[in-house]
């Protein structure tokens, strides 16, 4: 059994939809998931402006009352943002490479790093420091997030995301044994929605 998820581990929807994918997935423990980067926000080193900031921190509150997850808001006041969310993506993409099955191990990590104790994570000190709670070791994790092979690697989730046209996170798919692919979800949903349109998939 084969499932496909596109995400980005800076992307506040993902987090919020991440206890209902773990719910939907204990059902399948033998299931192989493909987690895909999907790349919400490109390289910069320029701050993120006020408008933007005051729009993304307004989602948290919306997707706080939408699921089970909490936001530190603080987050806003004690960093400075980067509309930048492409290093995350390689640091779970470098997590992987080093420990097989690492990578929602890794986006977890992210997502607590960002979203409960209001840390940065386009910087690399705290993706190291996400990294070093899964026991990887910080020196092969820094060469393997600044590799060309990490690069390249972020550039084919990015093109498996536009193969799948996939615009929004999460993004989440069945494969069957023919490779047909189903959309379970295309944007948040509950864990139960998932269960009902998994049971409508034929031969699922």
């Amino acid at each position: 059994m084969r499932f496909l998820y596109v995400m980005d581990p800076m992307c506040a929807w993902c987090y919020g939809f991440q206890p209902e994918l773990e719910r939907f997935l204990e059902h399948y423990p033998s299931a192989d998931v493909d987690w895909i980067m999907g790349g919400l926000a490109p390289d910069t080193e320029e701050p993120m402006n006020e408008n933007l900031k005051q729009a993304i921190s307004s989602y948290w509150h919306e997707i706080e009352k939408v699921s089970q997850v909490t936001f530190n808001h603080s987050y806003w006041e004690l960093n400075t943002p980067y509309r930048s969310t492409y290093q995350a993506c390689r640091a779970v993409i470098s997590a992987e490479k080093l420990a097989v099955k690492s990578a929602q191990k890794m986006v977890r990590a992210i997502q607590l790093a960002y979203y409960r104790e209001a840390r940065n994570p386009s910087l690399d000190r705290t993706l190291i420091d996400c990294a070093k709670s899964l026991d990887l070791s910080e020196q092969q994790f820094l060469a393997a997030l600044h590799s060309k092979e990490t690069e390249l690697r972020l550039r084919e989730h990015l093109t498996i995301a536009r193969h799948f046209q996939v615009s929004g996170f999460p993004a989440f798919f069945y494969i069957n044994e023919g490779k047909q692919v189903y959309p379970l979800t295309l944007g948040f949903c509950k864990a139960d929605e998932l269960f009902e349109r998994f049971t409508l998939i034929p031969e699922a």
